[in-house]
Order: structure tokens, then sequence, then C-alpha cells
């Protein structure tokens, strides 16, 4: 039977923070995490950390949807050989009674025919088709390459999301640890006044708001390991670790180079263009296929009546064009060329404002970031702690330290979210741009 995690989360925000079990759970500082508790419920050896490179590498590997788009892939060739052919020649076959009678004599005997013919289409049909299966192939290509850059951003921004939950969690575990070690001090200090347990209880519920804070930024951890073994095409509940890695400092990339680039490399971009070629040639096709196609072949007919009589010859056969004569297929193909190339503008506006839209987000951000000291995280746990310090010895008053306490917490939070919109608005760009990273200035 299965071990579920959820159910093992569940079990784990029931428990304070002042157990051992819940603190090992929210504080840990290794190298990376491990899907909670799986690998010492079924009595699995630990899984090695996994860089965030080596992860990419294996979902592109492992993912199972991959496997869709390569069968795609082979469609479209097995389609472009099919296209490269003439048709099959055909085989006509007559085979009847002759009776002849005149006068007083009568004779009687087999007849029969044989035709073999050859379909003849008219001069650059096949070509053309050939193009047009060349194209489908193109677009199968564009699929998968498109679902790979996918991939790649998306694994990056779950295991960069895994880091910044983790230090969420961590930093919730460690207040509400101080808050639980602070009230024993309150009420130590005067049993009998109402002030003391006034406070407890402030700081008490004020403990069910960090714990509140520490379940969910657990939580998030766990949806990102799920979705990371979906995407790897391994079980929910397979055992995971990913090794801690620095957040990366992007550099603002000149928005004329990335619209340039994207003109010639985005994906959608690409994809609307091969399909305009497309549409071109089966407009091309249309007009072509009005002209009829001939078949042409030698035939042999024989009749044994009394006397043997044979015919050899050459048999013709063309379509008379006298009720579907092709104009509406060249009028359907010319409407769907016109709404590719209405296709083709719309996807080009959309792309330049979601460039557009991404490089002013990540300039914003980046400029917030590098407006924030190297240390602020650290200065703020350090602020805490030394608020946690003095009100133990009375020397701050109750609102400066829970204050204290919660702008830590909203800080923490606050810089992670900036470091994670930096690092997606960059990932959007690259998958906006084509390339595997984007344009430096």
């Amino acid at each position: 039977m299965g071990f579920s995690p959820f159910l093992f989360l569940n079990s784990a925000f029931s428990m304070t923070p002042s157990k051992p079990f819940f603190r090992s759970l929210f504080c840990r500082k290794a190298l990376g995490i491990t899907l909670l508790g799986i690998s010492a419920i079924r009595a699995e050896p630990v899984p090695v950390p996994l860089s965030i490179d080596s992860l990419v590498t294996q979902t592109l590997a492992r993912n199972p949807e991959i496997k869709l788009y390569e069968a795609e892939i082979a469609v479209a060739k097995a389609g472009r050989t099919t296209a490269g052919k003439f048709a099959n020649p055909q085989l006509d076959l007559d085979l009847g009674h002759k009776r002849v009678s005149g006068g007083d004599a009568k004779a009687e005997g087999i007849a029969y025919s044989v035709t073999l013919a050859q379909p003849i289409e008219w001069r650059g049909r096949l070509g053309l088709r050939k193009a047009i299966a060349d194209r489908d192939i193109a677009l199968a290509e564009l699929g998968l390459e498109r679902f790979r850059a996918y991939l790649r951003a998306r694994v990056k921004v779950l295991a960069y999301a895994l880091a910044t939950q983790q230090e969420n969690a961590a930093a919730a575990a460690e207040v509400a640890d101080r808050f639980t070690a602070v009230r024993d001090v309150i009420v130590q200090r005067d049993p009998g006044g109402v002030a003391p347990m006034l406070e407890a209880k402030i700081i008490e519920a004020s403990e069910v708001t960090i714990q509140r804070k520490a379940g969910e930024a657990a939580v998030e951890m766990q949806k990102a390991l799920l979705e990371i073994n979906q995407l790897m095409g391994r079980r929910a509940d397979s055992p995971l670790e990913v090794r801690r890695t620095e957040f990366p400092t992007p550099k603002i990339p000149v928005l004329t180079a990335l619209l340039n680039k994207a003109a010639a490399n985005n994906y959608d971009l690409r994809v609307r263009r091969a399909e305009l070629e497309q549409q071109g040639l089966k407009v091309s096709l249309a007009e072509n296929e009005r002209y009829p196609t001939f078949t042409v072949g030698p035939s042999v007919s024989q009749e044994r009546a009394g006397d043997r009589e044979t015919v050899i010859g050459l048999s013709l056969s063309v379509p008379l064009p006298l009720w579907d004569n092709g104009r509406a297929a060249v009028d359907a193909g010319l409407a769907r060329r016109m709404q590719a190339e209405a296709s083709l503008q719309a996807t080009m506006r959309e792309v330049e404002r979601e460039i557009t839209e991404s490089w002013l987000l990540l300039g914003t951000q980046q400029k917030r970031l590098d407006s924030w000291k190297a240390d602020a995280l650290a200065s703020f746990a350090d602020a805490a702690k030394l608020a946690d310090r003095h009100y133990r010895l009375g020397a701050v008053p109750l609102s400066t330290y829970l204050e204290m306490q919660d702008k830590y917490l909203e800080a923490t939070e606050a810089i992670n979210a900036t470091r994670l919109e930096v690092l997606r608005a960059s990932l959007e760009l690259e998958q906006l741009v084509g390339t595997s990273a984007p344009v430096k200035q």
C-alpha cells in the first residue's frame, strides 16, 4: 500500500512547534529538503541530493509527454514519405461470355479485357504535397522544442520556489519556538498578576498565527516537490531531495535587442510563420488540383466466339470538371491564408506586449532587490533575536517585541517573493525570446 504525503502533512501540522519533530520538519538547514518523511516510512535509502541542472536533465529525459511530441514528429515524417510517392496504378479486369449468331452460323466463347493504368497528376502537384509535409515536420519539431523550453523553465522555477519556501518555513518555525519559550518566561515572572497572563495569551495567539504561516510554507514546498515528480514521470510520493542553490542575478537585457531576437526566434512566431507558409502552399495545391488527373495505360481485350479477335490499345480517362471545378477549395484556401496572416500579426503584437511586460517587471523587481542590502535577511534575523533577548530581560515592551518578530517574517517572505519574481520574469523572457538565455547588454 502506498504512502500518502498529504496524510503525513496533516499529522505534522497538528503538533506544536515546541516538539522536536515539528522543529525538525520546518528547520532543516542542510543542503536540501526531502519529500516529507517518505524515505523513513518506506525504509528506503536517503535519495542523493540533485542539483537544479541535474534535475532539469533528468526531467527532459524522463518526462512522458515528450514521447507524445516525438511520436507526432514520427507521424509527420511518415506523412512526408507518403506525400512523396506516386499514386498506385489501377488494374481493371472484365470477363464475360460472347455469343454470335447469324444465318446458319452460331458461335460462342469467352470475352475478356485487361487494362493497366497509371494516374498522372499535373506537373508540380507532387512537389507541393512534399513541401506541405515538410512544414508538418517543422511544426512538430517546433512543438517539441517549445515544450522542452517550458520544462526547463518550469523545473527551475519550482526548484527555486522550494528554496524560498524552505527559508519562510524555517523562519516561521524559529519565531514559533521563540514564542513558546517566551510564554514560559512570562508565566514565571509574576504568576499572580493579570498582566503576565494577558501577555502570555497574546504570545500564544501570535504563536498560532505563526504556526499557520509555517504550515502554509510547508504545503507549498510539498506541492512543488509533487509537481517535480510528476514532470519527471515518477510517482507523486517518490522521495526527492533538491540541493540548495543560490539565486542567480540576471542582468537587465536591452528591450530592443529582446524584441529583435524574439522576432526571429520566438516559438509562437515561428509556428505562425510555418503555418502561413503551409497555407500558401495549400492554396497553390488547390489551384493545381483544378487541373484534372489523367489516367493512362495499355489495354488488351480478346473475344473467342468462333474466331479469335484481339484488340491492343491505349486507354485514357480524365474527369470532366462540370459540377466541381475546384474554385471553392481555392477560395477556402485563400481565406485560411488570410486567417494565418492575421494570426501572425496578432501573435507578434502579443509577444511584444508580453516581452515588454516581463522586461518591465524584471527591471522593477531587480531594482527593488538591488536596493536592499545583501545581508538584509541576516540583519532582520539578528534584530529579531535581539528583541527576544531584551524582552526577556524586561528592556523591551511586548508591542515592540511582537512587531519585530512579525516584521522579520514579513521581510523574509517579501524578499524571497521578490527573488522568485525576478527569476520567473527572467525565465519568461528566455522563453519569449526563444533562446536559452536572455540577451545581455
